[in-house]
């Protein structure tokens, strides 16, 4: 998947053309692992911060040029060699073939007319990388000893990868060849690109990718010189900035969740050939057959020969997909923009409001959505909003009384307001909310539309300025429905029309002996792919994983669903140890 690679080939094993002393390698190692352990307040530091970390790494990748492991020969002469690698390990191919789609990069073209939820490829589990084959690699012992590795199977997974692109022996050669040398994601973008997402929601999660991904490497780069475990690693002797870029891109783009070979639990597995399928719009058609132990992927639609085979990568927003691809969307049906809300613990009414919303099952503080499409808003978020804006009267009576399971149970329906001044000031505050985000901005939607008219922007900047447009487009969408939505309440109460009232009965409601701790079913977990993520003081890391990973396995019997390429951005870095990664995407070669 992606673009043809615009990077130039540099010869396997080519050496610097000076001598750098590993010292003062090791030197600047620890200036950037102690410059990226500190944490930042979000706001106008963490770019400053980002600016200093740049600069480290830069210096450091000026000191490591031409250290690099790459292959000679340019990547579409590696396909033939991984279709026929393919084939001997039991994955057909007769049905497509790898093509260059242009600006979509590489993909797969179908050979013959497919039809749809035809089952047209799969992939043995011999043939995956993952992070159980890592464990039986060189890095075992380094495994078994590092406590990040243990927790974090993504990060494991790109030092897997590296060993084995530096082993000329290696069972996964055919793949690694095959993979992009360089990809469009925000860690290859240069300064000035970068600086063009400031303002957007999207631009924390860049810097911290970045800054994650620099940490991540002084780590490793300081554990390969110094612990007794490493003493074979090939990366001891050949171990730059440019390679771990290059690893963790390659698994956050392509990674993907499977369960083990016995059912029990998920791994992270590099999945060879599928991942080369670009995304469109559809539905999840690629699942894993516990049965006959392999990837499976039935076509998500009627294909005729020679049109490009897709997949669909579950319900990603724009940012996800720059962040974590590389690319744009521009048809993206699942586009959102994130909206942090909490009730302020120094306001009188704080205790009563965080005791409806805990009834609720809604987190006092949280992130939300705004979304591109009907609904604007979930069922989640109107719920979140009626609370925040309610009276003390109106608090009381979703706490006491014999009608209060009833009026929590409905706080998610848009069709029984808590009343009609409390509607008004649910949608003045939405009105309100996103005009002031759109002043946040630097730029005006207007000025994003004549700067994406330049015929010499390059692709990085287009895609960040497409971002932020797309992201400003949402906004607008969301205040305007805001605006909408306050009149009408407005004419209602103008008109002293009566509430509608709710008359179903309790059985939606969860059992429970203390009527006051009912909870509706319908609030809980609500939405929570998209948008249940709490307000978090940690820093957020380079892969996503357990309650913020966003594309589950759903387990039917012996068959998992997977949701295409995993990705999303929401990550914790790899010396947090307390999540780890879910991650594929698009191809992107830059």
């Amino acid at each position: 998947m992606g673009k043809k690679s615009r990077v130039k080939t540099q010869k396997f094993g080519s050496g610097a053309s000076t001598v750098v002393s590993p010292k003062e390698i090791m030197n600047l190692v620890a200036e950037l692992l102690q410059k990226c352990s500190t944490v930042t307040p979000a706001g106008e530091k963490e770019w400053e911060e980002y600016l200093q970390i740049r600069s480290l790494v830069e210096k450091i990748r000026k000191k490591q040029k031409g250290m690099s492991v790459v292959f000679e020969g340019n990547r579409e002469d590696s396909f033939r060699e991984l279709m026929s690698w393919a084939e001997e390990n039991g994955a057909p191919c007769d049905s497509f073939t790898i093509a260059n789609f242009g600006p979509e990069g590489y993909g797969l073209q179908a050979t013959r007319d497919i039809k749809a939820e035809e089952l047209f490829l799969w992939i043995p589990r011999k043939m995956l990388m993952t992070v159980e084959s890592a464990k039986d690699s060189v890095l075992g012992p380094m495994h078994s000893q590092d406590r990040i590795l243990q927790a974090m199977g993504n990060v494991t997974l790109a030092l897997h990868l590296l060993c084995e692109r530096m082993n000329p022996s290696s069972y996964w050669l055919p793949y690694i060849r095959s993979l992009p040398l360089e990809y469009d994601t925000p860690l290859y973008y240069q300064q000035e690109e970068v600086q063009l997402l400031l303002g957007t929601q999207a631009v924390q999660d860049v810097l911290s990718q970045y800054k994650n991904t620099a940490r991540q490497y002084a780590y490793f780069y300081k554990l390969a010189q110094t612990h007794p475990a490493a003493s074979k690693l090939p990366l001891k002797d050949s171990f730059t900035f440019d390679d771990y870029r290059w690893a963790v891109s390659s698994v956050m783009t392509r990674q993907n969740q499977i369960p083990t070979e016995d059912g029990n639990h998920i791994t992270q597995a590099l999945i060879p050939l599928w991942d080369m399928c670009n995304h469109t719009n559809g539905l999840i058609t690629t699942g894993y057959n516990l049965e006959d132990d392999r990837c499976e992927c039935v076509a998500l639609q009627d294909y005729k020969a020679k049109e490009q085979i897709y997949i669909f990568y579950g319900t990603r927003s724009n940012a996800e997909f720059v962040i974590h691809n590389g690319f744009f969307f521009q048809d993206n049906s699942h586009d959102r923009v994130k909206i942090k809300l909490g009730v302020s613990k120094s306001e009188r009414l704080y205790a009563m409001k965080a005791e409806v919303l805990a009834r609720a099952s809604i987190p006092a503080s949280c992130i939300f959505a705004l979304h591109c499409n009907e609904p604007l808003i979930s069922a989640r978020l109107l719920a979140f909003l009626r609370v925040f804006c309610m009276t003390e009267e109106e608090l009381k009576d979703c706490l006491l009384g014999n009608g209060a399971i009833k009026k929590i149970f409905t706080l998610c329906n848009s069709d029984y307001p808590v009343s009609w001044e409390n509607e008004i000031k649910v949608w003045t505050f939405l009105e309100t909310r996103a005009a002031l985000l759109l002043k946040t901005y630097k730029t005006t939607s207007e000025e994003d539309r004549s700067l994406l008219k330049k015929p010499d922007l390059s692709p990085n900047s287009r895609v960040a300025i497409q971002l932020r447009l797309a992201e400003k487009q949402v906004l607008q969408k969301a205040s305007a429905f805001g605006r909408t939505k306050r009149l009408y309440f407005e004419q209602k109460l103008a008109e002293l029309a009566p509430l509608p009232v709710y008359e179903g009965s309790d059985i939606a409601l969860l059992e429970n002996n203390d009527g006051d701790s009912k909870l509706p079913i319908v609030l809980h977990k609500l939405e929570e792919v998209e948008e249940g993520l709490e307000i978090r003081g940690e820093e957020r890391s380079l892969f996503p994983h357990g309650e913020d990973a966003q594309h589950e396995l759903n387990l039917e019997g012996n068959h998992v669903q997977m949701q295409g390429k995993l990705a999303n951005g929401s990550n914790n870095s790899a010396l947090d140890l307390n999540k780890s990664s879910a991650a594929t995407q698009k191809d992107n070669a830059s």
